[in-house]
């Protein structure tokens, strides 16, 4: 329960960026946020923080009663591509929350848009002495920690066990094995599908092309070089469109009813997931507790995965409070009771893996396993994250790149969304006067 995750990105690939001056304008505009633990009339310091998160509210209740000093208020609100365009909106209205959660792939954008604070002082040290290495290069930038990991999140396949005995279909270790397993669903029961790919997910897609070996972007001198279309992509996405195509997986809205009612009527066997998907398993679907399991997700030949999400947690421009947000932060990320906090949620429970390798112990042992028959969770979600592979890059302008992905495979399908997504971050990279590899 101890192991550390590989690298997610290359050390190289970090010193290029920096070099790049990505971060001049971060370093221009963020440097706001002194503060002090307690407000100058002697009342707790008041912190906003807005996250979509599961376990949330039960963390921030537990942190007000054991803080004195330090109030937290909570906000929550959407998830994806348009909570971070709450979150971009509000810093540019002046009415950012202090505290926000932004996953690793948002990290390099926000920091050089200039949205997040320079948390070198208040949580560099946590950072270099709490986390791996793979870990730290996703907030550290520039010689600068941006933000504060929370989890790592490798795929995982979650299935219904007892569906997958009556259809006499085996846990797919490949995807040519998950194509089978499909055909076979759909051939005994034409209203059963095995899985659904919804289009609305860019982070899934970017993931599933992450494990297949592509690298959305790379730093070449000083010049940046999207490749979003890359062979390993169109690969992933040619397969999905196939699999749509041939009517052997549904395409439900992610995150819908209509996904969910799916999956608890039967008619949707199994999902790709990641550690964080059990949490909300359990209140999604309570009456199929013990139905479910979790593996591996299906590779192209070689145990392989890419990270699926992945949170962390910064403090935006305009905050008055970065030393007291720094403080809950910590907190949370590496507490025991924080961890604790977070999984005792009875309402939205979480089941992320934690990014510190000293808490995952925590949160295995907090975790009701019951849901997922005994299985241990945490175990196999620290053994996949060795798998995930090394070497990807986030660029710079990646919010609009997954809105051109998931507004174009809409419309279409995954390879023109592909492709809509490299012209937009060809396009994106000029556009933010940096230099584009030819």
């Amino acid at each position: 329960m101890t192991r550390t995750t590989r690298s997610f990105r290359s050390t190289a690939a970090l010193a290029a960026v920096a070099a790049l001056g990505l971060l001049a304008t971060a370093t221009a505009c963020g440097g706001d946020g002194d503060s002090t633990d307690t407000a100058a009339d002697g009342k707790p310091v008041t912190l906003t923080y807005w996250t979509w998160t599961l376990g949330a509210k039960s963390t921030v209740d537990a942190f007000n009663k054991t803080h004195k000093d330090i109030k937290v208020e909570l906000t929550e609100i959407p998830s994806g591509t348009e909570g971070y365009s709450k979150l971009a909106n509000a810093v540019k209205a002046g009415n950012a929350p202090d505290v926000a959660t932004i996953e690793y792939q948002m990290v390099p954008e926000f920091a050089s848009q200039g949205n997040l604070i320079d948390l070198t002082e208040h949580a560099g040290e946590t950072v270099k002495t709490k986390f791996p290495q793979g870990i730290q290069d996703l907030v550290t930038f520039g010689g600068k920690t941006w933000t504060v990991p929370y989890d790592a999140a490798p795929q995982l396949y979650y299935y219904r066990t007892d569906l997958f005995k009556k259809f006499g279909i085996d846990v797919p270790t490949t995807w040519d094995e998950f194509e089978a397993a499909a055909e076979k669903v759909k051939k005994q029961d034409k209203s059963v599908r095995l899985a659904s790919m919804p289009k609305n997910d860019p982070a899934l897609l970017a993931a599933l092309s992450w494990q297949a070996g592509a690298k959305w972007f790379s730093v070449e001198g000083d010049a940046w070089k999207p490749a979003v279309d890359d062979a390993a992509t169109t690969k992933v996405a040619a397969y999905w469109d196939g699999l749509i195509e041939d009517d052997l997986v549904q395409s439900y809205t992610g995150y819908s009813p209509e996904e969910t009612k799916a999956r608890t009527s039967g008619k949707t066997l199994s999902f790709l997931g990641a550690s964080w998907s059990a949490g909300g398993m359990r209140t999604a679907m309570p009456d199929l507790a013990g139905k479910w399991a979790v593996a591996p997700l299906p590779n192209w030949g070689t145990a392989a995965t890419g990270n699926y999400g992945g949170t962390s947690y910064g403090v935006l421009k305009g905050s008055d409070n970065a030393a007291a947000a720094a403080e809950f932060i910590t907190w949370l990320t590496t507490d025991k009771a924080g961890v604790e906090a977070r999984l005792a949620d009875l309402e939205s429970p979480s089941s992320a893996l934690p990014a510190n390798p000293e808490m995952r112990e925590v949160a295995a042992a907090k975790f009701d396993t019951d849901y997922l028959n005994g299985q241990d969770l945490y175990a196999l979600a620290s053994e996949q994250a060795e798998t995930i592979v090394p070497g990807w890059t986030w660029g710079p302008n990646q919010m609009d790149v997954y809105t051109a992905v998931q507004d174009e495979t809409a419309k279409s399908d995954f390879t023109a969304g592909v492709k809509a997504g490299q012209q937009k971050a060809e396009s994106g990279i000029t556009e933010r006067g940096l230099k584009l590899a030819k």
